[in-house]
């Protein structure tokens, strides 16, 4: 079965003379071990932009992490114990860190948990509305230290994910290409990415078109796909590339 692993609000701003861990590399540490212990495979981690505010006591840039995963009914409660324990004891003190875990095929009514997903983007939430709509969805809601807050971020990350239309992918892509250069075709060849599109232009590459890349090579969830974003440019007479990935800058955005 189909499952979305989200947490939120483990990490604080930073800690004197120590290494804090994100909650994105926390994230990663989930998925790694869902896959070592033999529970299931997993899709790549989404990073979900939520509401900049001051009412919200946010730690670092107040994004949630999800992910899939494909795993036996037998390992959903070992999963959640096992992440639930994790949180616990990995998040960084004073952070207020949460946990969902969705089964995508029994969310009842998927569109309400996306609708949350997109109202923590634009509003500020309380935690009762989340677990309200955890209970009335039959997803797993928790929280695992501090005020338990990042249980509103944990369940938005969720219903975002679910959309397939939030969220940029955790991690920079590593594609070989001489002098920075590439068939929009052979970048999907090499890594995780369905789709090389220009939405300013609503255009979806061709195999043969050329692609300048950047220095901050990451997809975006699109269309329920792993899209590379790029822009056009002046044309380069010898090596005909029209577009270059989107830059840091622009990929703020999503």
């Amino acid at each position: 079965m189909k499952i979305l692993v989200s947490i939120d609000d483990t990490d604080t701003m930073k800690m004197d003379g120590i290494e804090v861990r994100g909650t994105g590399e926390l994230a990663g540490l989930i998925k790694q071990a869902i896959e070592e212990y033999g529970w299931g495979s997993c899709e790549p981690i989404t990073r979900h932009q939520l509401l900049i505010h001051p009412g919200i006591p946010y730690t670092s840039h107040n994004s949630s992490m999800c992910f899939e995963a494909e795993i036996e009914q037998a390992f959903l409660e070992p999963l959640i114990d096992f992440a639930s324990d994790f949180l616990a004891n990995e998040s960084t003190p004073d952070s207020d860190p949460g946990l969902c875990v969705a089964v995508t095929d029994r969310i009842s009514r998927p569109g309400w948990l996306i609708a949350f997903g997109y109202m923590a983007k634009n509003y500020v939430l309380n935690k009762q509305e989340a677990y309200d709509l955890a209970e009335k969805l039959g997803i797993h809601l928790s929280e695992h230290g501090g005020t338990g807050q990042g249980v509103i971020g944990a369940l938005a990350g969720a219903g975002l994910r679910l959309s397939g239309n939030d969220g940029r992918f955790k991690g920079k892509l590593k594609i070989k290409a001489e002098n920075s250069i590439i068939k929009a075709g052979d970048i999907c060849s090499q890594v995780k990415v369905d789709m090389v599109k220009c939405l300013e232009e609503g255009i979806v590459l061709q195999y043969d078109d050329m692609v300048v890349l950047g220095d901050h090579i990451k997809p975006v969830w699109l269309y329920g796909k792993s899209v590379l974003l790029v822009h056009a440019i002046n044309e380069d007479t010898v090596t005909q590339a029209h577009w270059q990935t989107y830059s840091k800058r622009q990929l703020k955005d999503f």
